[in-house]
């Protein structure tokens, strides 16, 4: 088999206002932001990463890059040009290396397409999570709709042939016609990929604190089939939970965490996991940006941990198992560096219950699977 790849995650914590659903790791903007002083502050996060692992880890070129927040497209296209730059004097890319940015609809954001395409930037995924004005403020988005059509428009334009649209659905007081309505304003734009997520409440945010009314469970259940039917009758490949692509345009980078593929991760509150020498070892960064820059440990008081073999099936499968296509066995072995016999017992039983069909070299989750997923990978947190 192949090297596991390597990618690498770039956390840019600031946004201008944040949303009331996000427990993203992200920072309402209040002063101007010291590009520069960040650029530098990232790149010493990275050198710190490759002395941890040495040339082992150098030798292994970046295949993919994913800029993420916060809203990454607040910074400028010059200051990504002098990361990129900055990167490269560190790690090879692919020569077909996938570079992502998270990218809001604001018009000032938009303006900026073009340049983050000339500075190295290849794929754009553009929040817009709805085209409905009542949904839009409900989410607390600072975009308007005809702002959401502009910014995909604005894509191509720039020379994006590779763009996803972010859509939510289960929103405050979605209907199911309105959610359809959505999807098809997406359709109507042409992106390359459709990331189509069901509104969740999460601790520490707004909307834990003050929950909004939304769809009951059946609602949902009918909401998520409708729409799913609605993008794969549009061509729109789907290849996990919550991702649907045209032909050969799946997310590379997302792929590889699916995957369990290694990836480094720079940034405030970045995270990461390598491979190497029979070891899977993971580490989280300081989360406040200040502390953060400040620090001259990014990882403040921890370090690089390893992840014991027996942890290692939960987290593959918590990742593999979204996957419509499931995983080859070969591929387990490899990013687990474990026999799959360590699991046999827990396929056989899915197997049984009808979750997964186990073939000569593959396993593949079924749709009643999918749909249990989260009693699957309990049985994993349990196991040995």
């Amino acid at each position: 088999m192949s090297a596991i790849p390597l990618s690498l995650y770039i956390h840019v914590p600031w946004c201008e206002r944040k949303c009331p659903y996000c427990d993203f790791n992200s920072h309402q903007q209040r002063d101007t932001l010291n590009e520069t002083e960040y650029v530098t502050t990232l790149l010493a996060d990275l050198d710190a990463d490759l002395h941890q692992f040495g040339p082992a880890l150098q030798q292994r070129p970046i295949q993919t890059i994913f800029i993420g927040g916060g809203t990454p497209s607040l910074f400028s296209a010059d200051s990504y040009a002098r990361l990129f730059d900055g990167i490269q004097q560190r790690l090879a890319f692919a020569s077909d290396i996938e570079i992502t940015l998270e990218a809001n609809p604001g018009s000032s954001e938009a303006g900026k397409f073009s340049g983050f395409r000339q500075a190295g930037i290849n794929r754009l995924s553009i929040g817009v999570q709805s085209f409905n004005p009542s949904h839009l403020s409900a989410l607390g988005r600072i975009h308007s709709s005809n702002e959401a059509v502009l910014a995909a428009q604005a894509a191509q334009q720039a020379g994006f042939t590779n763009f996803n649209l972010d859509l939510m659905f289960g929103l405050p007081e979605q209907t199911e016609a309105q959610a359809l309505a959505d999807l098809a304003q997406a359709i109507s734009l042409n992106p390359t990929h459709l990331s189509c997520y069901q509104l969740t409440i999460e601790p520490n945010t707004l909307f834990y604190h003050a929950p909004p009314v939304t769809p009951d469970d059946e609602a949902l259940w009918s909401m998520q089939d409708t729409l799913q039917a609605g993008l794969t009758a549009h061509g729109y490949q789907h290849y996990e939970v919550s991702a649907y692509s045209q032909a050969e345009k799946r997310c590379r980078h997302n792929l590889n965490y699916w995957q369990y593929g290694d990836y480094l991760g720079i940034g405030a509150g970045a995270h990461a996991k390598v491979t190497l020498d029979n070891t899977v070892q993971r580490a989280w960064k300081i989360k406040h940006p200040a502390t953060y820059i400040a620090a001259d440990n990014k990882l403040g008081d921890k370090s690089w941990s390893l992840i014991e073999p027996n942890k290692r099936p939960f987290e593959f499968m918590m990742n593999a198992l979204r996957l419509l296509d499931g995983f080859s066995k070969s591929l387990f072995e490899q990013r687990c560096q474990l026999p799959l016999s360590y699991i046999d017992a827990l396929l056989e039983k899915h197997a049984k219950l009808g979750l997964i069909e186990i073939g000569d070299e593959h396993v593949r989750p079924t749709q009643f699977g999918h749909n249990m997923l989260n009693m699957m990978l309990e049985d994993y947190l349990e196991y040995h």
